[in-house]
């Protein structure tokens, strides 16, 4: 129903972001990947996945086409739903996931909050077939983007922030970033650093 947005970014709250478009204000679920390219007034295109609940109609937000369409795909796995969906797009990158699909890396995919061994194993089978269907296949937006810069004691909060979001507990998240933070103050610099750690 609503295939994209176009417009500018008003607030941000990881994982959520919320986009003017026309004076109307998105709230939008992105994947981390998405979330740590954006900053407060920048005009972006939002590829979007509507999921409509009883309770509930909720958006979700790419500046990938692809990563939308592998968004989607991973919808189609028995047990996996949004948050998951988002969780392991968060931690792994859409390449990233599929060559752990294509070695049948299930060791990378348990690192993902949420995802246990038989979970991984079904992602595995299902993923499999369906990647190799939609290769090369989709095509990414070209928007151009930008780092949202923090300072200080706040980029640390906000990478907090958006890996409890994913799932960590937050013990986990001070962890993560208490190994990788040094001298970033940069908070989607934290995060892509704290997510790196768990995939070595």
């Amino acid at each position: 129903m609503i295939g994209c947005l176009i417009g500018e970014v008003l607030a941000l709250e990881a994982p959520t972001v919320v986009l003017n478009v026309n004076g109307v204000g998105y709230e939008v679920d992105t994947p981390l990947s998405t979330f740590c390219q954006l900053q407060k007034g920048q005009k972006i295109t939002l590829w979007t996945h509507l999921a409509v609940r009883e309770d509930a109609q909720l958006l979700y937000g790419f500046l990938d086409a692809r990563e939308k369409s592998i968004f989607r795909t991973l919808l189609k796995v028995n047990g996996v739903g949004p948050k998951m969906a988002l969780a392991i797009l968060s931690t792994l990158s859409t390449e990233m996931l599929i060559h752990t699909v294509e070695n049948e890396d299930v060791n990378t995919l348990v690192k993902v909050p949420g995802v246990g061994k038989k979970t991984a194993e079904r992602l595995m089978i299902e993923l499999r077939d369906r990647f190799k269907a939609m290769a090369s296949t989709t095509p990414t937006s070209n928007a151009t983007t930008e780092q949202i810069q923090f300072t200080g004691n706040s980029a640390v909060a906000e990478a907090e922030a958006a890996l409890q979001s994913l799932g960590y507990k937050p013990l986990e998240a001070q962890k993560l970033i208490n190994a990788v933070k040094a001298d970033l103050t940069d908070a989607g610099e934290i995060i892509r650093a704290a997510l790196k750690s768990m995939n070595r």
